[in-house]
């Protein structure tokens, strides 16, 4: 995350150790610790080998690799730029024009700047508005991977409670508060993903509406049926275990998403289609959508 002096990324410098967990570091130009099932990474706005040296020898841990890379290299190449989406307008923390949302993407996912996040929030504003209800368009009742809603008068049903399965930076969280919905549930497996949403809940001030909390979705996958909303943009392997669980399908209305075009087949045969109905698909760069709801 960004702590003074620094009001923007940069350099990039991590260092990917075989150890987890590490001691936690007081070191001024740390932006963070990313846990993963093999170790550590270690981001840092400045170069660090001698510190890491030390933190090796202190622990018994090896370095696997480093790397020090551009900051829009690590978002694969995106220039970190405010952008809009609908009537909302979303900007990087550092960006001094005026915003409904500002963030720091940290090292994070799930900052907007990817077709999928961005795809989730676009179907997020079309069918939460600002009184935290959703409106959701008649569809075929056999869905296909080229499944379009079909012409149907729109109906407004309240979302009152929320829950957004790998939050990442807490955008999607966050829009579903400012949208009107009263309490929000932000998970993420990820410790620094879930330090930083906390953050940006706090920038955005919306800390009452939103609770951020770690949880391996593997091992404690959640019963879903205190919500009316699911938001899910997840890795496909992470999203098939989730959908072949019938908890997953206990809340009214899901945004999946996090696969891609040729992925699509084999997530359609897990939908339970007596169960839920596909309200609507969108794709970009390959990247997909899909926005479902419950059978009444």
């Amino acid at each position: 995350m960004l702590r003074p002096p620094y009001r923007r990324y940069q350099r990039l410098y991590t260092y990917h150790l075989d150890q987890t967990p590490l001691p936690s570091l007081d070191d001024p130009d740390l932006i963070g610790a990313w846990g993963e099932d093999d170790g550590t990474v270690l981001f840092f706005h400045r170069p660090k080998e001698r510190l890491i040296a030390e933190l090796c020898r202190q622990t018994g841990a090896r370095l696997h690799y480093q790397a020090d890379l551009d900051y829009e290299e690590w978002e694969a190449g995106r220039e970190i730029v405010p952008f809009q989406v609908g009537d909302l307008r979303v900007a990087p923390a550092w960006d001094e024009q005026e915003a409904d949302i500002r963030l720091d993407p940290s090292v994070i996912f799930g900052s907007g700047f990817h077709p999928s996040t961005r795809l989730c929030l676009e179907m997020l504003l079309k069918y939460v508005n600002n009184d935290g209800q959703t409106g959701l368009n008649g569809s075929a009742d056999h869905p296909s991977a080229g499944s379009q809603p079909a012409a149907a008068v729109k109906h407004f049903l309240p979302v009152k409670r929320a829950l957004d399965l790998g939050c990442g930076t807490g955008l999607l969280a966050i829009a579903a508060a400012r949208r009107g919905v009263a309490q929000v549930l932000a998970v993420d497996n990820n410790p620094l993903a879930c330090q930083v949403a906390a953050a940006n809940c706090r920038l955005n001030q919306v800390e009452e509406r939103v609770t951020v909390r770690q949880l391996d979705l593997r091992r404690e996958p959640p019963a879903t049926g205190e919500f009316d909303l699911v938001m899910a943009n997840l890795y496909q392997g992470l999203l098939r275990e989730l959908m072949a669980n019938p908890d997953f399908w206990l809340a009214r209305y899901h945004i999946l998403a996090g696969f891609i075009t040729p992925m699509e087949e084999e997530l359609l045969a897990l939908l339970p289609a007596d169960r839920v109905r596909l309200v609507e698909r969108i794709s970009r760069e390959r990247w997909c959508c899909w926005v479902l709801a419950a059978r009444c």
